[in-house]
């Protein structure tokens, strides 16, 4: 999972500026709702970003849901995203 998780970061650092970023898979907290599926992640960004900061807040999510947008379609169902400074 490392490396799934180094593999996002990488992503997202190689198309939007940031300092720093923490990936946390929350799956466990959803495994007694009716659309777990135990092959989908549900993961929390926390992002620090002075870029993604002076942006408008549905800009900077969907900047990082089009980065990620191959990871959504396929091994990620769930995204929490939180931007700071």
């Amino acid at each position: 999972m490392k490396n799934y998780f180094d593999n996002i970061e990488q992503k997202l650092r190689k198309n939007i500026n940031f300092e720093k970023i923490e990936i946390i898979d929350n799956s466990h907290k959803h495994k007694g709702h009716k659309s777990f599926s135990s092959t989908k992640l549900h993961l929390a960004l926390n992002i620090k970003s002075n870029y993604l900061v002076s942006l408008s807040k549905l800009d900077a999510h969907k900047l990082i849901m089009k980065v990620l947008e191959d990871e959504l379609k396929t091994k990620i169902h769930a995204l929490e995203i939180k931007i700071y400074s």
